[in-house]
């Protein structure tokens, strides 16, 4: 796998997308767009040793970059395709692009999306005023109805990634970040169909050949991994990047990855919700769990950035509010700061108290208690004391078990 830049050019002549369309598709989208900031985050930069900027496209009227694309594949069409309408299959991100620009511009949508797809991006979807049709486990079942949809219906079907106005859209964000930041020598971009990283490559080696550019599947997903390096790992489960969550990737896209970009990496789910969780505490900024995989391929290979200027694309911030307390909690508990404790106690009184002096002589705080005395295996004369506690750190958290085991009391972690 290659690993370093290849000093790819994108004025290849069988390219379907060129520098000029994305020139075109930036003149189109301008004012209707935010050009979005692209900042250096020190603290991060110095966590993983390299510099980091981020661009927030996840600060966009509907949350992502995806308004790009939409709006310039809206803004192609026909009088006549206008007034029948159009239709897209999405997750969330590009089905909020499609609806919000449609309405701007007088256009009817319909946006097919996927069961399990997370209810704030089905209802943001609804605000923007387009009809929600849910259909299909997957993107590629959802497509499959939405282009019957279409032909029944004599619509247009708006394609999320495969389509060259779509991926010329999408990278309009290359020219932005390199003018902000002309250092950059590696971007790191999410892949689900493609077509953001593909926009992106095509106009940074239009002016920067030279350039580093790696893309970042999700591990449960790695559909373009795989064509890309003819594997066959496999896809399945429901991951936190659900917006990159494709099977099928996109033939134009394939093609293009396959011609500009350096490498394709696979970020495991423990990576990106430390990800999505370090940006919240870092950054105080929310994002979904596909806009946070280019950091966590950073974070979990850090050696391979070391001394490199990298920019970071910040892809959207569509995500469940139930979903990021989940997030942050179960990183609370990996850095040993939230804790489950099972304690064998002989059941009598003062046990209970004797566990809560010593836990607060030792600074830690009871955030839950139970007492099982039932559904246990324990002796009849014993009960089962189920406690959360929060704890500063690891270390903390070990002088804390090792106070109980000195105690004389049986602690362990559930």
């Amino acid at each position: 796998m290659p690993t370093d830049s290849k000093d790819k050019r994108a004025d290849a002549p069988n390219l379907p997308v060129t520098p000029a369309d994305i020139d075109a598709a930036a003149a189109a989208i301008r004012g209707a767009v935010l050009v979005s900031a692209c900042e250096e985050s020190r603290t991060l930069g110095e966590m993983c040793g390299c510099r980091i900027w981020l661009k927030f496209e996840n600060l966009q009227f509907t949350s992502s970059f995806k308004e790009r694309g939409a709006l310039n594949r809206l803004l192609a069409l026909s009088p006549e395709q206008r007034g029948r309408g159009v239709v897209a299959m999405s997750a969330g991100n590009h089905a909020q692009g499609v609806a919000y620009h449609a309405k701007r511009l007088g256009i009817s949508a319909t946006i097919v999306m996927p069961i399990g797809t997370p209810m704030v991006k089905i209802e943001n979807t609804r605000r923007h005023g387009a009809a929600v049709m849910i259909s299909g486990a997957t993107l590629e079942e959802a497509g499959e109805f939405a282009l019957a949809h279409a032909k029944a219906h004599g619509m247009t079907l708006i394609h999320p990634y495969d389509d060259p106005l779509i991926i010329a859209g999408q990278g309009t964000i290359a020219p932005e970040m390199l003018e902000a930041v002309p250092l950059l020598d590696t971007l790191v971009v999410p892949i689900g169909g493609g077509g953001l990283i593909s926009g992106i490559a095509i106009a940074a080696r239009a002016v920067r050949p030279d350039l580093r550019i790696l893309g970042v599947q999700a591990q449960l997903y790695p559909s373009m991994y795989n064509a890309i390096y003819g594997q066959a790992l496999p896809m399945r489960g429901d991951t936190l990047a659900e917006g990159i969550a494709v099977k099928s990737p996109g033939k134009i896209t394939t093609d293009i990855i396959r011609d500009l970009v350096d490498d394709v990496v696979l970020v495991s789910e423990d990576q990106i919700e430390r990800a999505v969780a370090t940006l919240i505490s870092i950054e105080k900024t929310v994002v979904e769990g596909a806009g946070a995989a280019g950091l966590a391929a950073v974070m979990s290979n850090p050696e391979r950035f070391a001394g490199r200027n990298v920019g970071l694309i910040l892809t959207g911030g569509n995500i469940d509010t139930r979903l990021i307390a989940s997030v942050l909690t179960r990183e609370l508990a990996r850095e040993g700061r939230l804790t489950q404790l099972a304690i064998d106690l002989v059941d009598r009184p003062g046990q209970l108290a004797a566990v809560s002096i010593l836990l607060a002589e030792a600074g830690a705080n009871i955030i839950e208690v139970s007492h099982q005395r039932t559904f246990s295996d324990l002796p009849a004369k014993a009960t089962l004391l189920e406690l959360v506690i929060e704890t500063r750190d690891r270390a903390h958290l070990d002088d804390v078990m090792a106070r109980l085991s000195a105690a004389g009391f049986i602690a362990r972690w559930m």
